[in-house]
């Protein structure tokens, strides 16, 4: 019999059950993907997530596969208005790695496999969750028909579509914001190698960021002109939805889009990964509930600009384990629930409000404004406190 059941194997919920097995937490995961998710995603580590991964033995090899984002440019005109480093915001991790999810994925789940072997089951819906204040119960899905787990403890780690929240009937806030974006990955010809470059166009913004295997990602913020009939398409980088559902938004799309506004050429026909995406904010106000506690996107989703959310579930989760762990060894931990579930809710709202700042920099203005907005990023940035606290701001610290 499980002491902690978690669901969802998403990078979250593989950390969160790592950080569990390596402190002798019998834990099992429940997943009704059968197999990972292969799509490129999140891509960006930010270094106090670094340190936390670190702790269970997976970052080193994750840095070693990985680019080391150092220094993040800001160009408008073909000319770069500002630099910003990140030599300053860590002593161990001076930089945001960047590395598809799909990869991070597999360095956690493989760390899983290594700590418990058999702990995480794939194929397994939930269907059914029931806490009687002692236990928690668990019904799913299978192919070998109904499954019956219990344990006095269940995390959610099950993502913006959490089942979890669902079958509790969580109350949850959202926020829908009129921002899409469009992003794909292809050959890196630019030049700039391991460093970032946001480019500060009056139709909006566009950003780019190195991957592994000398590939690029692109980011082009949608005007209201750029979206073809029927609204966005459904998916983006929390759901691994494809672009192909927008008519006439594909990668030679995006390749005019990159070319009209930052003056670069990228070749559609390398194109690996196409995704467009809405934004929205959820929050729920309460991450615990009885004898379950949800972490990660299950509990609060952001923006994806800025590439704050799958870090803050990381955070969740290290900020998380010693609590449970504690509780396995039959500790009190009513008031260390509380002041988790208080810090962590403050943190996400903090987190929604960088990411609601970010969108509003890259969203279209007309000529006189965009000179002013410039000019104001170019003279802040020229301050080097200012420049610094902001590096701080975007890291996460």
């Amino acid at each position: 019999m499980a002491e902690v059941l978690i669901i969802g194997a998403g990078p979250v919920g593989l950390f969160m059950a790592a950080l569990l097995l390596q402190d002798g937490v019998d834990v099992q995961v429940l997943e009704q993907r059968g197999a990972p998710e292969p799509q490129s995603r999140a891509i960006g580590i930010h270094p106090p997530a670094l340190a936390a991964l670190a702790g269970t033995g997976v970052a080193e090899a994750m840095i070693a596969e990985g680019v080391q984002i150092r220094r993040g440019m800001a160009m408008a005109g073909g000319k770069c208005l500002a630099r910003m480093s990140f030599a300053g915001v860590s002593d161990r991790f001076p930089f945001v790695l960047s590395l598809p999810q799909a990869r991070t994925e597999a360095h956690l789940e493989r760390r899983v496999n290594e700590l418990g072997d058999g702990a995480l089951h794939r194929g397994v819906r939930l269907t059914g969750l029931s806490d009687d204040g002692g236990r928690v119960s668990v019904e799913a899905d299978s192919k070998s028909g109904t499954l019956r787990y219990s344990a006095p403890l269940v995390i959610a780690a099950d993502g913006v579509r959490s089942t979890v929240r669902a079958l509790q009937g969580a109350d949850v806030r959202v926020k829908e914001y009129p921002d899409s974006y469009l992003m794909g990955d292809f050959a890196d010809g630019t030049g700039f190698g391991p460093d970032a470059a946001l480019f500060l166009s009056g139709a909006g913004i566009v950003e780019s960021f190195p991957l592994p295997g000398q590939l690029r990602r692109w980011v082009v913020r949608l005007g209201t002109g750029d979206a073809p009939a029927g609204g966005p398409a459904a998916g983006g980088p929390a759901a691994g939805g494809p672009a192909a559902g927008a008519p006439g938004v594909d990668a030679r799309w995006l390749m005019g889009c990159v070319r009209e506004r930052t003056g670069l050429a990228i070749d559609a026909g390398t194109n690996s990964m196409l995704s467009r995406f809405g934004v929205r904010t959820r929050l729920v106000p309460r991450m615990v509930a009885g004898r379950v506690v949800m972490i990660g996107d299950a509990a609060h989703e952001v923006s994806p600009i800025g590439g704050q959310g799958m870090n803050l579930g990381w955070l969740d989760a290290a900020a998380l384990a010693p609590i449970v762990s504690a509780a396995v060894r039959g500790q009190d931990v009513a008031d260390r629930l509380r002041t988790f579930e208080r810090t962590r809710l403050r943190a996400a709202a903090r987190a929604a409000r960088q990411a609601e700042i970010n969108m509003a920099l890259g969203r279209p203005l007309t000529d006189r404004l965009l000179a002013l907005r410039n000019r104001g990023i170019a003279g802040v940035a020229a301050v080097p406190p200012v420049n610094s606290l902001i590096a701080r701001r975007f890291t996460m610290h």
